[in-house]
């Protein structure tokens, strides 16, 4: 339900919709004079909740803020007040209200698959949609977190990594065989059974059987040194020892808890900071730090119940979640997580033993992150004022968007945004650009660059065109002198956004670091003193731009290295693909091969044959 905007406003505004409301569970949403939703709240009695907001008095300085603000209100009802918690934190993720706390951070967490499409398994890690057919485990807190995982789990079991296409084309065994992280069953060194035997020791490892598995390992050690199987022996003893050392590497390790996320909120200076740490198999998966907004004088079971609530509205929780600190509704937020995981939930304010110690360093932890955080803000925001004062700006900018280009002799060319702000870099608004213009000359930057600011301006000018969202820089940092800052300043022009505030960085005298050039239009050629610490955070942020931008051609190079002819041919899937690479040996045989030993190939058809003998022989 959504009323027109009236000449009411605040508490007079918010009472004038209580007539139309009654006792039914539902979300509200207070909108502003040019309808961008201020807060989305939820109710068990919607009547209710918004009178509260129609009283003049007793509401806190943030709340008040928000009425005052209110310029027309909507409204949804649900069947239940869990249905409305749920739809509430989808709200605000979708929405990122003002006067709500919002999660900021909303990546995914990555697992480890142990693929059961093969008759060897492969061990990898599995970010997004469980698709494939395995068994997963995780989440982890970070890949670095599953990096080390794998890496100890190839240690100790010796399981592949390859992808399948390698394993079929394997003659020999590969360094991971060398350096005795991986069996070779590629080359037959292993039966299906042994390699069996191993997986499933892995999948017990990951399931937190780790000991039981080091106790069967010691009997089969000293029955093959009983035996005189020296060597074997040595071998078991090897994985002993391995399986120790990964152990003693994971840090916390509860006997008592099995299965748990742990958060802890941190909250000062009107900042808050959520440690999670991942328990799963009685083992420590890694930790993340969350940094949500919070707005004035918001509570702390508030601010816990929003994280708790967007934190879980994308993943799956586990069966026991352990807070610092109680939230507003927890028989609501159990229900819900319960439904969404098809299973009992427990939310747990731990208050002594092994559990309530876990609180208390993931507790520890979240202060000593946000402690950080508050003098690296501080660092930042001085660097900003100062960058201001250096170059003449109307103020600190509040996005600096930086730009840069990557290429061999203009293969593979690839264009590169980073985004720095008063927090820092902000990696999440990183772009990148496969550059698409056929009418570039290979290695032209000018027309490179052109093409990414051009579609990079498009895009704001079409989904922003008020510039009310915070996506528009307030400053542009371009790698190059005068002859790009004139190029980039006519784009600028022709898209209507010259007044951005832009500079080139050139790299000055002997291209040498700290002899930097920096180029505006219209003005007279900086330099800064070699000690300027405006100068070192320029640097860090081309130094950025120029990673990320080698990083985005490398792996573009990569994928088209590793590309194969026969992708490009219509109709030809992995399996066809498979069955020609089998049957010829090489996309090159498969080029040159004649129609009719074409059509002889399993599962290619003589309209399919002909298809792809007309591609390689146009």
């Amino acid at each position: 339900m959504t009323k027109n905007l009236t000449p009411l406003t605040g508490h007079d505004l918010i009472a004038d919709y209580l007539g139309g409301l009654d006792g039914s569970p539902g979300v509200y949403r207070m909108l502003d004079s040019e309808s961008r939703v201020l807060y989305v709240g939820k109710a068990r009695h919607l009547k209710n909740r918004v009178s509260s907001y129609a009283r003049p008095l007793g509401h806190s300085a943030r709340i008040s803020r928000m009425i005052d603000d209110t310029r027309s209100m909507m409204f949804l009802t649900t069947k239940t007040e869990t249905e409305a918690l749920l739809l509430e934190q989808n709200l605000i993720k979708q929405l990122k209200p003002k006067y709500n706390v919002l999660l900021r951070d909303d990546k995914s967490f990555p697992n480890i698959l142990v693929s059961h499409e093969h008759g060897f398994p492969q061990i990898k890690k599995h970010r997004g949609t469980k698709k494939e057919k395995g068994n997963y485990y995780g989440p982890f807190a970070s890949a670095g977190a599953v990096n080390r995982t794998l890496n100890q789990l190839q240690r100790v079991f010796q399981l592949r990594d390859c992808a399948d296409s390698q394993f079929e084309m394997r003659t020999r065994p590969c360094l991971q065989y060398q350096i005795k992280r991986c069996c070779a069953p590629c080359v037959g060194y292993v039966t299906v059974e042994e390699y069996s035997h191993l997986v499933k020791d892995a999948e017990r490892f990951l399931s937190g059987k780790s000991t039981k598995i080091q106790a069967e390992l010691a009997q089969d050690m000293q029955a093959a040194s009983e035996k005189m199987e020296f060597e074997r022996a040595a071998a078991l003893r090897d994985r002993i020892k391995a399986m120790t050392q990964v152990q003693s590497s994971q840090g916390i390790n509860p006997q008592g808890v099995s299965e748990a996320d742990v958060i802890a909120l941190h909250m000062e200076g009107g900042q808050a900071c959520v440690q999670v740490f991942f328990i799963r198999g009685n083992q420590n998966w890694g930790n993340r730090d969350y940094y949500p907004r919070v707005v004035g004088d918001v509570s702390v079971p508030e601010v816990m119940q929003a994280f708790v609530g967007q934190f879980y509205s994308d993943r799956d929780p586990p069966r026991l979640v352990l807070l610092s600190d109680a939230i507003q509704d927890p028989d609501l937020m159990i229900d819900a997580l319960s439904n969404k995981l098809g299973r009992k939930v427990e939310i747990n304010v731990p208050l002594r033993g092994e559990k309530l110690e876990l609180v208390q360093g993931a507790n520890r932890n979240a202060s000593e992150s946000l402690g950080r955080k508050m003098s690296e803000t501080a660092t930042q925001a001085r660097l900003l004022q100062e960058l201001s004062v250096a170059f003449d700006l109307e103020g600190p900018p509040r996005r600096i968007e930086v730009y840069d280009n990557s290429h061999i002799q203009g293969t593979n060319a690839v264009g590169a945004m980073i985004v720095a702000g008063a927090e820092g870099l902000i990696k999440s608004q990183y772009r990148k650009f496969n550059i698409k213009g056929d009418d570039i000359t290979p290695g032209d930057d000018f027309g490179m660059m052109k093409e990414v600011l051009g579609r990079r301006f498009k895009r704001l000018l079409k989904e922003d065109p008020d510039r009310n969202s915070g996506a528009w820089p307030d400053l542009l940092l371009i790698d190059g002198g005068v002859g790009q800052v004139s190029a980039v300043r006519q784009i600028m022009k022709e898209w209507g956004v010259e007044d951005i505030n832009m500079i080139g960085v050139a790299k000055g005298i002997d291209r040498d670091a700290g002899n930097e050039e920096f180029y505006r239009t219209g003005k007279p050629v900086k330099a800064l003193r070699r000690n300027d610490p405006v100068l070192y955070f320029i640097q860090r942020l081309r130094d950025e731009a120029h990673r990320f931008a080698i990083g985005a051609h490398r792996a573009k190079r990569a994928k088209s290295t590793m590309k194969n002819p026969l992708d490009d041919v219509a109709g030809i899937g992995p399996k066809r693909k498979k069955a020609l690479l089998a049957h010829f040996g090489s996309a090159k045989a498969v080029a040159r091969a004649h129609l009719v030993d074409l059509k002889v190939v399993d599962g290619v058809s003589d309209a399919v044959a002909e298809i792809i003998y007309n591609y390689f022989q146009k």
